[in-house]
């Protein structure tokens, strides 16, 4: 098994509603370690750039605006399977879809406002990392 880093964001929906901790001790409960975290308020600048992916969709303007809305948390994980790990936790995109202990499952409202936001895959979560983090905030 290998150690990865992967990136994680606690969405406006949880801090809003003061879920960080509950959020971050469920990422540790699983073995993964925080490394870094801040809490920041998202430019739309930052928001359009980081979901560019989703830019032709018509959810775009929303999902931007919606990242914008609250501050988030901004964080780097690590652990063995770090990024399939993460994913589990977080549990389905959709909270009807996610299972039971989840996050998705236990906090997210609704599709949109779903608590979370983790990296994909290995390329991803160091684009992610390096969006948000310079190679000195990463306290292994």
């Amino acid at each position: 098994m290998a150690i990865q880093r992967t990136f994680s964001i606690i969405k406006p929906d949880a801090t809003k509603r003061n879920l960080t901790g509950a959020i971050v001790a469920k990422f540790e409960e699983a073995g993964l370690r925080v490394i870094a975290s801040k809490r920041i308020q998202m430019t739309l600048a930052q928001a359009q750039v980081f979901y560019g992916v989703h830019k032709d969709r018509p959810f775009f303007g929303e999902l931007c605006d919606f990242m914008i809305s609250e501050p988030v948390v901004v964080q780097v994980l690590e652990g063995e399977n770090a990024i399939a790990k993460n994913r589990e936790i977080m549990g389905a995109t959709n909270p009807a879809d996610a299972a039971p202990g989840t996050i998705r499952a236990e906090f997210a409202l609704s599709v949109g406002e779903n608590s979370v936001h983790g990296s994909d895959a290995p390329e991803t979560a160091a684009a992610e990392i390096a969006y948000f983090f310079s190679g000195l905030e990463l306290v292994g």
